[in-house]
């Protein structure tokens, strides 16, 4: 399927790794031009490795001023941004369950980071692309948003508001030709889960500990008809898919690609 995605320009937003570095290259495959931006460094390498085309750029998405400045400067080097994708996400850094584990002073950060982030970087690059009345974005939530996970309440809080965020903005947007849609994975291949295993299991005595990949296809087919882990690749797959022509009717939808874990009947 040609997506006719080429020579378009896509910011992908928390590149450097995991499910924004395949959508980065998801992207590059379909021959757009790719912004990486991260706070990491690692965005040069993730750059390096698509080629020609393609701008790294590290900044915080806590910092709306320098937010602001990185898109001034994709447009300049790569043209009018078309597609925009949102898929920062940090956790607490604490196991919950009950919630009162963790101390108040631990949500505010996940907050900065996960959904003022998001706030952030839809501010940062909406109104050229108003103008233009062309364009989509694509905010990342999880089925812990949907479900109230309570593996980390901050985290699912926070990426149940990515949710109502993108379905605003979805109505806001409407009128000038500009799509909004969330993605929600399961579990993903990724460092996030790795730092979820690590909580999970770090009560149990070393000789009694799963391995990372026996306790992920235990827990998978526990919570997930089809049984089985996503690839972040298969999510970039859909990614470029919404960004495309051929999803012109799809807008403040919450897509989920975990295994069939989370139902809406």
């Amino acid at each position: 399927m040609n997506l006719g995605l080429t020579n378009q320009v896509a910011v992908v937003v928390g590149g450097a790794n995991g499910i924004g570095k395949a959508i980065a290259h998801s992207f590059a495959a379909e021959g757009a031009a790719v912004a990486v931006v991260d706070r990491s460094p690692e965005v040069l390498a993730v750059a390096s490795e698509l080629g020609t085309g393609t701008l790294p750029v590290v900044v915080d998405v806590t910092d709306y001023a320098a937010l602001q400045a990185a898109a001034t400067r994709i447009e300049s080097e790569l043209g009018p941004v078309a597609h925009v994708v949102f898929t920062v996400g940090i956790d607490s850094g604490k196991g919950g369950f009950p919630f009162w584990n963790l101390h108040p002073d631990d949500w505010p950060r996940v907050y900065a980071v996960n959904v003022q982030g998001a706030v952030n970087t839809a501010h940062a690059f909406y109104a050229p692309m108003i103008e233009r009345r062309h364009g989509t974005f694509l905010f990342f939530s999880s089925v812990a948003g949907q479900i109230g996970s309570q593996t980390d309440p901050p985290y699912s809080a926070s990426k149940a508001a990515i949710i109502n965020f993108t379905q605003c903005a979805a109505k806001d947007f409407a009128p000038y030709n500009i799509r909004a849609n969330a993605i929600a994975p399961g579990m993903v291949h990724t460092p996030l889960q790795q730092k979820v295993y690590a909580l999970a299991t770090a009560h149990l005595p070393a000789d009694e500990r799963p391995s990372y990949d026996e306790w992920c296809d235990t827990k998978i087919k526990r919570l997930a008809p089809l049984g089985r882990m996503v690839d972040p690749e298969e999510i970039g797959s859909l990614t470029v898919f919404l960004a495309s022509e051929h999803a012109r009717n799809i807008t403040g939808q919450v897509l989920n690609v975990d295994g069939g874990w989370v139902m809406h009947w």
